[in-house]
């Protein structure tokens, strides 16, 4: 049901937008495989007049809208990629590619933009320049970081850019704002012990690589607890461990895989050291050995909202909506997101919608979740508030 504060123009796209939405819920894809999801976008925008650029980042789509005499920008980014997660929501538009979903409501991001989109090129009531970034390849595997190696700024440079993300947990369609440190840097860390194989009767006669690797999967958890200030925010988090392939062989390696999170570049740093000397050390105690490899390919730094600007899209909201449209005491997120590295490059905004809450909220990342369809028209037109706003 369309709501009071829904502006008009936004309000007539909005069985448009929901069909667009459970269109794409229904043909995710991959990072980097965004082919069909690119072209819908391409397409949508060239036909309402913007000027398109694609390729950046591989299927990336950039959109440009000028009007008016002001060459002041804003920029509005959205996320195309789905995950690879087997969908188990018996929708009638669940995904019809099997193991790919849009379990983070990735569709619901690229329909909002491309509803308000579609008003703004109507209405044009801004002075400005609109830049409209449609992201491929968020969920990990550095889409954003493409797109600026291939120039995303240099071609479309912005005083401000802005991204808006679902939150369930938080009520439907309120906004949440936080400057400064919002989400989590990530590193992906490999440890790989090495020991000395042997017969599962005889382990005196072996360098067992399994109890070494127990022994640091105990040990890594005081890390956090031991050298991290209780105030700040650190996670260290095994999510794999591999060693052997039969009961009685002791194996004579193991790999383990972590997932390290922090919201102070200096906390981040010191887990990083603190987990390598801890690896080393446990795995020495043993007799074996161990290496630790940073992944520089999934590393992301901590998103930071420039003040200014995080005030600005806040106070955007607020005149909109009053305070119950707004979260009034949004927390930083352990989650990560890699629009923090165009942040680093330009200052922004990162802001979330809330998806619902209650029994029917299931979280992102879950093979249940679907993205509430009741948020697109307050997303959208939360979009076209910003820009006419920033470009007034």
């Amino acid at each position: 049901m369309t709501q009071p504060c829904v502006l008009s123009g936004i309000a007539a796209l909005e069985e448009e937008m929901i069909a667009l939405r459970r269109h794409l819920h229904a043909h995710p894809e991959l990072s980097f495989e965004e082919f069909a999801t690119s072209d819908l976008v391409a397409a949508r925008l060239k036909e309402w007049g913007y000027e398109v650029h694609r390729g950046l980042g591989g299927t990336g789509v950039v959109g440009r809208l000028r009007q008016g005499s002001s060459n002041r920008v804003i920029g509005l980014r959205a996320d195309m990629d789905a995950l690879p997660i087997v969908e188990q929501t018996g929708l009638p538009y669940a995904s019809r590619n099997e193991g790919v979903m849009h379990a983070c409501g990735h569709d619901g991001h690229t329909a909002i933009l491309l509803a308000a989109a579609k008003h703004l090129a109507q209405s044009r009531e801004f002075d400005g320049i609109l830049v409209l970034i449609f992201q491929p390849a968020e969920e990990g595997d550095g889409g954003a970081r493409r797109m600026l190696e291939d120039g995303l700024f240099e071609l479309f440079p912005c005083d401000a850019i802005f991204a808006m993300h679902n939150m369930p947990g938080l009520p439907t369609g309120k906004f949440g704002f936080l400057p400064g440190p919002f989400m989590a840097s990530t590193d992906t860390l490999t440890i790989t012990v090495k020991g000395v194989g042997g017969h599962g009767a005889m382990p005196h006669k072996a360098t067992d690589a399994i109890l070494a690797g127990s022994a640091i999967v105990q040990a890594l958890q005081s890390v956090v607890s031991r050298n991290v200030n209780p105030l700040d925010c650190a996670v260290v988090s095994v999510g794999s461990f591999h060693a052997g392939i039969a009961p009685n062989v002791i194996p004579d390696h193991a790999e383990l895989q972590l997932s390290v999170r922090a919201l102070k570049p200096d906390v981040r740093d010191l887990l990083i050291e603190r987990i390598t000397a801890v690896v080393q050390g446990q795995a020495a105690s043993f007799g074996a050995t161990a290496t630790v490899e940073v992944d520089e390919a999934q590393r992301f730094p901590a998103l930071i909202n420039d003040a200014r600007s995080s005030a600005f899209a806040r106070q955007v909201a607020l005149d909109w909506l009053g305070s119950d449209g707004v979260v009034s005491d949004m927390s930083p997120l352990t989650g990560s997101e890699d629009f923090a590295v165009m942040l680093e490059q330009c200052p922004g905004c990162y802001l979330v919608i809330g998806n619902g809450e209650g029994e029917g909220s299931c979280m992102v990342h879950n093979p249940g979740y679907d993205f509430n369809d009741d948020c697109l028209a307050l997303g959208a037109s939360y979009w076209v508030r910003l820009v006419e706003s920033f470009l007034a």
